[in-house]
This record gives structure tokens, C-alpha cells and sequence, in this order.
């Protein structure tokens, strides 16, 4: 009986988080515009890139990881020439100016990938030498990304996460009110 009961308050918790979910996505819907909502992506790639490629990075510096450095001819590939190229794609899509792609959430999603990549070595570029694992060249970088992506993240969407509150406010007190 226990475990029936337990399967019970499972699904039923099941239940209230997809509920959740989809009050969620109604509110995206109904609260945000197409430029909000590339706007989010765009903030959200850049912040899961920076901190991916953070610790991909970390975890081939200290071979913890199966694999190790991209090289081309001996050649090591930094990955903020990945950005770059990610960038150009996205630079191509804006110049050529497809109306449905413009203003995509997959765009602005790309775009914060690609300027992330470019941002994670930005002391290899500002100095055009690799102290990427020195001490002097990274803590100022890595704080300001980290406080920029959040900032960033959070002021672009404050509409939304003031919905978005609202919204899970609601949610909850209509089902303990019921």
C-alpha cells in the first residue's frame, strides 16, 4: 500500500511540474516577443557556452577528459575561432537578411555561443600571446564574463521573470487552494 502511494504522490508531482512547464511556455508565448525571446537565447548560449568551454578546457588541462587540444598541421585551433566562424554564419544571416532566420531564437542562440567562444580567450587576443591558464590574464576575464552573462541574462528578460514569478505564484496557490 505504502509503495502504491508513494507511486501515487510520483505521478502526482509529475503532474504539478508539468503543469508548471506549461504555464511556463504559455508565458513565453504570451509575454515575450520575438526579439525578447532572441534576446534570451542569445544570453542563455552565451552564459551555457562560457561555462561548457570553461570546463572542457579545465578538464583537458588536466587530462580528465579523453581527448585533448584540436590541432590542424600541428597547428593548435583556439576555439575562439570557432566563434569567429559561428559569428561570420551569423553576420551571414544578417546581411543576406532572411526574414523568418532575422530575430530567430536559434540565431541569437548561435550568436551568444560564438561570442562566448571569442570572449573565453580574450586575454590571448588582447595580449596576441597564449596566457590563457595565466593567473593575470584570466581572473579579470572570467569575473566579468560571469557577472556580464548573468546581468546580461537577467536584464534582458526582466519582463519575463516578473511574469514568469507571477505565473509560478499563481500555480502554486491554486494548488494548495485546491
Amino acid at each position: 500500500m505504502a509503495k502504491n502511494a508513494e507511486q501515487h504522490g510520483s505521478g502526482e508531482r509529475d503532474d504539478h511540474r508539468s503543469g508548471l512547464l506549461r504555464h511556463w511556455r504559455e508565458t513565453v508565448d504570451e509575454r515575450t516577443g520575438p526579439t525578447q525571446r532572441s534576446l534570451l537565447a542569445t544570453w542563455l548560449a552565451f552564459g551555457a557556452t562560457f561555462g561548457v568551454t570553461r570546463l572542457i578546457t579545465h578538464g583537458i588541462r588536466s587530462g580528465r577528459l579523453p581527448w585533448g587540444n584540436i590541432s590542424a598541421g600541428g597547428t593548435h585551433l583556439h576555439h575562439y575561432n570557432l566563434g569567429i566562424a559561428t559569428l561570420a554564419g551569423v553576420g551571414l544571416v544578417a546581411v543576406r537578411g532572411d526574414a523568418p532566420l532575422v530575430g530567430h531564437p536559434g540565431v541569437g542562440a548561435a550568436y551568444g555561443a560564438g561570442a562566448a567562444l571569442i570572449v573565453d580567450e580574450f586575454a590571448l587576443l588582447l595580449d596576441l600571446q597564449d596566457v590563457y591558464w595565466a593567473k593575470q590574464g584570466r581572473i579579470s576575464v572570467d569575473v566579468a564574463v560571469g557577472i556580464m552573462s548573468g546581468l546580461g541574462l537577467y536584464l534582458t528578460a526582466v519582463p519575463f521573470w516578473n511574469e514568469l514569478t507571477t505565473v509560478t505564484r499563481r500555480h502554486v496557490l491554486e494548488r494548495h487552494a485546491g
